[in-house]
């Protein structure tokens, strides 16, 4: 028993590694050598704009507030209480030049002006009085007397004192004359209200505000354009003994009401004086005639005081110059072009201005130039690409 025991000690662990060693062997018969596959690594796909050159018209962007061209306060220039106010002074109102929208109690100057004339008829008087007595006088020295009489003896002196108070009368007579056509106050252009200070029945001082207003002929819409922009519009710039007019580019204004967007147009007829020390802007003015007009079949409202706009100002004119998306720019003066040979190439360009959409470039492109627009992350010079053409980008993006 013992004896069994120990064979079979000896002869399992033999017959394990025997089986081991035969299914290595096995395995390793049963080997196959793999096969090699080529792998075909494809271009990357891009897509590819034709180049094409045009003539267009730059556009200046700017934004501002609508202003009248002329506001003033409205001041009587005599003191009195009101007895009479036009309908139309009342914020907001219209009225046309030469309406009466004040009238003020003339009681205090008729009775000046009676005086007044009561004063020159009193001098009047005495006049013919001096110079009868002055006749009288020197007919008295012709008969009595020998040579030239004084001056005093016929009356120059008091007759002179005379004049000089008639004339000051009659001076009077025209202040009061004038202080009672001032009773009423009347509009001294076509205008609106902007905002009134007194009513019926109070008294108002001389030099006292009664009432701002402002004219509708004109208005006018102060926008300020960064000096980088200046190069592409032609201001008009006033210099000194110059007499000649000096027309500035037209402008569109847009503004938003009641959830539709209107427009108007208007032209650019000066630039402010300074230049903005905080802001380093110019401001133009521009002009829109008759902002209150209203237009046949049309729904547009006014171009009132205090609406915000955006403008577009009519820039100069730029030939051979291709217009392509901002995102194609691979850096400030780089581009993406595929040659013939669908090979990939960055090329420098002449940006002649950056739009918010688009990019304006004016050098380094010819017409059949192919200019990729598909954003890649990274690439090579002179690596293939697989091309697909494409509809114009920039239609695409201007309907927008």
């Amino acid at each position: 028993m013992k004896r069994l025991r120990l064979i079979l000690m000896i002869t399992l662990p033999l017959l394990v590694v025997g089986s081991g060693g035969l299914a290595t062997l096995a395995l390793i018969n049963s080997y196959e050598k793999p096969t090699t596959l080529q792998v075909e690594i494809k271009p990357p796909l891009v897509r590819v704009m034709p180049v094409e050159t045009s003539s267009m018209t730059l556009t200046v962007r700017a934004e501002g507030t609508v202003t009248p061209r002329t506001e003033s306060q409205l001041v009587p220039e005599i003191s009195g209480r009101i007895v009479e106010m036009s309908p139309s002074l009342v914020a907001g109102g219209f009225f046309e030049k030469g309406d009466v929208l004040i009238k003020i109690e003339t009681r205090e100057y008729d009775l000046a002006f009676t005086r007044a004339k009561a004063a020159i008829e009193q001098t009047k008087l005495r006049l013919i009085i001096e110079r009868q007595e002055a006749d009288i006088a020197r007919k008295e020295w012709e008969l009595l007397g020998e040579g030239t009489p004084s001056a005093l003896l016929v009356r120059e002196p008091q007759i002179a004192e005379i004049k000089v108070t008639l004339a000051s009368a009659e001076a009077a007579l025209a202040q009061t004359q004038y202080d009672l056509d001032r009773t009423v106050i009347k509009a001294p252009f076509a205008g609106r209200v902007r905002s009134k200070q007194v009513d019926v029945g109070q008294f108002v001082q001389r030099g006292m505000t009664v009432a701002t207003l402002y004219s509708i002929d004109v208005a006018e819409v102060r926008l300020p354009i960064p000096n980088s922009e200046l190069e592409y519009c032609r201001l008009p710039m006033a210099y000194r003994n110059s007499s000649e007019p000096n027309s500035g580019p037209a402008v569109k204004l847009t503004a938003q009401f009641a959830g539709t967007t209107h427009s108007w147009q208007g032209r650019i007829v000066r630039t402010e004086g300074e230049i903005d020390p905080r802001t380093r802007m110019v401001n133009a003015i521009a002009q829109v005639q008759d902002p209150y007009a209203l237009l046949r079949n049309s729904r547009r409202p006014p171009l009132a005081v205090g609406m915000f706009v955006h403008a577009e100002i009519q820039g100069n004119r730029v030939h051979g110059v291709v217009k392509v998306p901002r995102n194609v720019m691979h850096s400030d003066t780089q581009i993406l072009v595929v040659d013939s040979a669908n090979r990939l190439y960055s090329r420098e360009v002449d940006v002649l201005r950056m739009e918010r959409d688009f990019a304006l470039i004016q050098g380094g492109l010819q017409e059949g130039d192919r200019v990729c627009i598909s954003n890649l992350e990274a690439f090579i010079n002179g690596m293939r690409v697989s091309v697909e053409e494409t509809i114009n980008p920039i239609a695409q993006i201007s309907s927008k």
